[in-house]
């Protein structure tokens, strides 16, 4: 299999440059594992969304990041998100983050959606 584009959803790529070198060094080769279809060890599963997302964590000076994705997909990998967890609530996402990820799933699935379209009709 070829290596998988990466799609970043919204401010993602931006907001990943933003953060510390540490924590971009971690996303960068989580994400390089993943468009190889290989696993990044310490990747955790973000329970509650459909198809799955992956979640990379990284702690930097006292402050954690995130990176969510999917690699769900045969030729994509999409990240949905990249933030500075504000959360004083453990490992819950904080409600602003959730609706962020939410949202640029749906868009995923009507790009994924309209590609299965235009394959079918395509075969």
């Amino acid at each position: 299999m070829d290596e998988r584009e990466i799609d970043w959803r919204g401010s993602t790529y931006k907001d990943l440059l933003e953060m510390p070198a540490k924590v971009r060094q971690t996303f960068g080769f989580a994400l390089g594992l993943a468009q190889n279809s290989l696993p990044y060890e310490d990747a955790k599963t973000l329970s509650g969304f459909k198809p799955a997302l992956v979640e990379i964590l990284e702690d930097d000076d006292g402050d954690t990041y995130r990176a969510v994705y999917t690699a769900h997909f045969e030729d994509v990998v999409y990240v949905l998100h990249c933030f500075k967890k504000k959360s004083t609530k453990g490992r819950s996402l904080p409600s602003r983050d959730k609706e962020t990820i939410e949202a640029r799933l749906a868009e995923v699935k009507k790009i994924e959606a309209e590609k299965a379209k235009l394959k079918k009709r395509g075969s």
